[in-house]
């Protein structure tokens, strides 16, 4: 039994790979079944998606909160504290609440699979299910850890599912094609329940509409059924909406970026499924004030942090950075771990960078920084393994039309964020 959140949350961090030798969601199903399934006591909608479902997850949330509903949410990584994965209504799940509910998860492993622990994110979404059943909310949005078919959040029977983007990322356990990470996205889908799918590619379109067939559900595309028109860059940005005879015109985006377009268009297509009684307006007024913590997040006026963990995210930061400031340098600061296609990211940043700088934090999958470096050709790199004092030279170095951009791993801007607000603050004091 634990007596305190400290004790409670190095204990469970340490569950990242699991001792539990059954089969894929066996010790899920057996522990919420042993505290009376509370998951079936709750309406989800269900993210998955190599890039955007944070996001797309957070917009959903605005426009449910802006409709007046009692709104849940499951994210991941957190970027401070454990508590920010299970909130509701933007409130996070409190110390007391965490506690009570690990012991009680603690309790059926000890008792039911003989003290053989399944992984820390499983054991999240047990805690997230019964956290959400007994505040009695209305809705509940649950991102997928990874993949989505043998997922820990697959135990749940969304009313719509989300399906964001794919690309080639835990090759090791979703396959090294885009046919097989689709067919593991595609997992999520459920019998006669809606789909909403902003994937591009025709091979992995195909997976996922097979998948929703053969589950006799109904699967709404972007750019097919979901259709985005009319984008206008600014701050915000506006775009207009078509969907099942919705026509919503200049809906305003606090959000950056083309590929925010398509996530808060998933987002409008999602909410509307689940409840077509919200009104155009409740969409401009939540999405208008709707952002994502480590996003293309702006720490001040030379500071910018995404986590821009694979390929397709960096594609997507570059794009955005040249939209929104064309006519900035760029100062890169990077660190990820090593599961991920480095080179591909690296060279696109490469290739628009002024200075390419690389870091690395401390965790045991943490790519080293040197590792890193060896895959850029750029004619300005440095090195600097302490990522705490590597941001201070740079920033001290900034010139007037440069920007310094910290990307990489959502654990490297889970890990730094909160610094780095800290001394932004003193920075700009």
């Amino acid at each position: 039994m634990f007596h305190s959140i400290d004790e409670c949350t190095e204990f469970i961090f340490n569950l990242r790979a699991s001792t539990y030798k059954g089969e894929p969601l066996e010790a899920m199903r057996k522990i919420l079944f042993e505290l009376g399934n509370p998951h079936e006591r709750v309406k989800f909608i269900h993210f998955a998606g190599s890039n955007g479902k944070g996001s797309t997850l957070n917009a959903t949330r605005e426009i449910l909160l802006q409709h007046g509903l009692r709104v849940g949410a499951f994210i991941s990584p957190h970027l401070e504290r454990v508590n920010e994965r299970i909130t509701i209504n933007h409130d996070q799940i409190t110390d007391e609440q965490f506690l009570s509910y690990s012991n009680q998860v603690m309790d059926v492993i000890q008792r039911k699979l003989d003290s053989q622990y399944p992984s820390f994110f499983e054991i999240m979404t047990v805690i997230a299910c019964l956290h959400f059943a007994n505040e009695q909310i209305d809705v509940a949005l649950m991102e997928t850890g990874i993949g989505g078919r043998i997922d820990s959040t697959n135990v749940i029977i969304p009313e719509v599912s989300v399906i964001t983007t794919i690309s080639l990322e835990h090759t090791e356990i979703l396959g090294n094609t885009i046919e097989k990470i689709a067919y593991e996205k595609a997992g999520i889908i459920k019998r006669g329940k809606p789909v909403v799918v902003g994937v591009k590619q025709p091979e992995a379109s195909e997976v996922i509409k097979l998948k929703a067939v053969e589950c006799e559900s109904d699967a709404f595309f972007l750019n097919e059924e979901i259709e985005i028109g009319n984008i206008e860059k600014g701050f915000p940005q506006h775009f207009d909406f078509s969907f099942e005879g919705y026509q919503f015109k200049s809906i305003p985006l606090a959000m950056q970026g083309e590929h925010q377009v398509n996530n808060a268009a998933l987002a409008i297509a999602a909410t509307l499924l689940f409840d077509k009684s919200i009104q155009e307006t409740t969409i401009h007024e939540a999405l208008q004030k709707a952002k994502w913590e480590g996003r293309f997040e702006r720490l001040s006026e030379q500071i910018i942090i995404d986590g821009a963990h694979n390929s397709e995210g960096t594609s997507a930061l570059i794009r955005t950075l040249q939209q929104v400031f064309p006519t900035k340098k760029y100062k890169f600061v990077y660190a990820a771990l090593q599961d991920k296609d480095h080179d591909v990211s690296i060279q696109m940043m490469d290739e628009i960078a002024a200075t390419m700088c690389f870091t690395q934090i401390d965790l045991p999958r943490s790519a080293k920084a040197v590792d890193l470096a060896s895959k850029s050709n750029h004619p300005n790199i440095h090195i600097n393994e302490n990522w705490q004092q590597l941001i201070e030279d740079e920033r001290q170095s900034l010139k007037t039309d440069e920007l310094l951009i910290i990307t990489g791993s959502l654990y490297f801007i889970a890990d730094v964020r909160k610094k780095l607000v800290e001394k932004v603050e003193a920075y700009d004091s």
